[in-house]
């Protein structure tokens, strides 16, 4: 089963980049263009994790995170053309995950993506293979 990924933006362009992206990495995405909308589609397809943008009209970035907060843990990370400590603090705040900012090396957002990933579902895949399990050995 693919994992399942929420793109919530208000700039069509990102979500279909995005879309293009993440389709190619095997993911499964479905889009919205505003914080309404994606809350309505995550208790619709119940995604594994969500990309959110800050600066939308309406129902901002902040509120569709504080909002989705108020009902679900799932991993959110911020995606921002904003640069600032504060904003990313604040964001942090209001109940994000992870905030990354525009524009995002593919690699650099598919890594951030596979780690929240790991962390949520428990399965750490190559990196506990690093980790030897067997018991300590203290000299």
């Amino acid at each position: 089963m693919p994992f399942k990924v929420l793109a919530i933006d208000d700039d069509i362009a990102m979500t279909e980049l995005l879309t293009l992206l993440l389709q190619s990495q095997n993911f499964e995405i479905k889009t919205a263009n505003n914080g309404p909308d994606g809350i309505e589609l995550l208790r619709e397809i119940k995604p594994d994790i969500i990309l959110l943008d800050l600066m939308m009209p309406g129902m901002d970035g902040w509120e569709t995170c504080k909002k989705i907060r108020s009902f679900s843990n799932i991993p959110i990370i911020v995606i921002s053309a904003l640069n600032n400590p504060e904003i990313v603090a604040s964001a942090l705040d209001a109940g994000a995950d992870d905030f990354l900012v525009k524009p995002i090396p593919n690699k650099v957002l598919v890594a951030h993506i596979k780690n929240l990933a790991r962390r949520a579902t428990g399965q750490f895949g190559p990196i506990s293979q690093l980790v030897n399990t067997s018991k300590p050995t203290f000299s």
